[in-house]
C-alpha cells in the first residue's frame, strides 16, 4: 500500500472510531424523552410492591429500602403549617402539582376519583401545589375547588418535588404507608383511578398498621 493510501485508511478509521464514540455517548445519555431505563436503575432492589408496576403504572418505583417521608412544612387551605407526619396511621397519596404543568392538571380528575373511592378516611389523597406567587396560588385554589373532594395544600417554596425519588420531576405522586414511609413513587401523568392503582392502594391498606 502506498504512503498516501495508508494515510487515508488511518484517517478513515480514526473518523469512524470518533463517530462511534460520540454515538455511544449520546445513546447512553438519558434525555427527557428517553424511554429506556438506565442499567443502574434496573439493578436497584425493589419491594414486593413491584408487582403493581404494570399497565399505566409501568414506571412505578418501589424501593426495597424504606425511608420516612421528609419532615418538610407545607400549608393547608387556611395557611396553617402541616407535615406529612400529621397523617401517620393512614395510607397517603402525595401528589405534587402546579398550574403550569399540563399533565398535572390532566391527571387531577383521576386523583379525585381515587379519593371518592375510599370515603372511610383510611386513604388520604394530598394534592400539594407548588406554584409560587399569590396570583398563581389563587388560580390553583380555584382549579382544585372543582375537583372535589380533593383538599388544597400548598408548598410555595417549591421544595417538595426535590425531596422525593423523582428529584424535581412533575407531576410526581408518592405513596406512604401507615408508618409514614415512602413505599412507591411515580413521575409523570398516570390514571390513579385505574384498576392497577386501586390494587396498589388496597395492598398498602391491607398491611398491618
Amino acid at each position: 500500500m502506498g504512503v498516501s493510501k495508508w494515510i487515508v485508511a488511518v484517517a478513515g478509521a480514526v473518523l469512524l472510531a470518533g463517530a462511534g464514540g460520540v454515538g455511544l455517548l449520546y445513546a447512553n445519555k438519558a434525555g427527557p424523552f428517553k424511554a429506556s431505563v438506565p442499567v443502574a436503575a434496573q439493578s436497584e432492589a425493589k419491594s414486593d410492591l413491584a408487582r403493581f408496576a404494570v399497565g399505566p403504572l409501568a414506571r412505578l418505583e418501589t424501593p426495597a429500602e424504606l425511608t420516612p417521608a421528609p419532615d418538610h412544612v407545607f400549608q393547608d387551605a387556611q395557611g396553617r403549617d402541616v407535615r406529612l407526619a400529621d397523617f401517620r396511621g393512614r395510607v397517603v397519596a402525595v401528589n405534587l402539582w402546579a398550574m403550569w404543568c399540563a399533565p398535572c392538571r390532566t391527571e387531577m380528575p383521576t386523583l379525585a376519583a381515587l379519593a371518592r373511592a375510599y370515603p372511610t378516611g383510611d386513604l388520604a389523597v394530598l394534592p400539594i401545589n407548588v406554584d409560587t406567587g399569590a396570583d398563581a396560588i389563587a388560580d390553583a385554589r380555584s382549579f382544585i375547588g372543582v375537583h372535589e373532594p380533593l383538599p388544597m395544600y400548598s408548598d410555595p417554596k417549591f421544595q417538595m418535588p426535590f425531596l422525593f425519588p423523582g428529584k424535581g420531576k412533575m407531576p410526581q405522586t408518592i405513596l406512604l404507608d401507615r408508618q409514614g414511609r415512602v413505599r412507591a413513587a411515580f413521575s409523570g401523568e398516570a390514571d390513579w383511578a385505574s384498576p392497577q392503582a386501586r390494587a396498589l392502594i388496597d395492598a398498602l391498606l391491607a398491611e398491618p398498621a
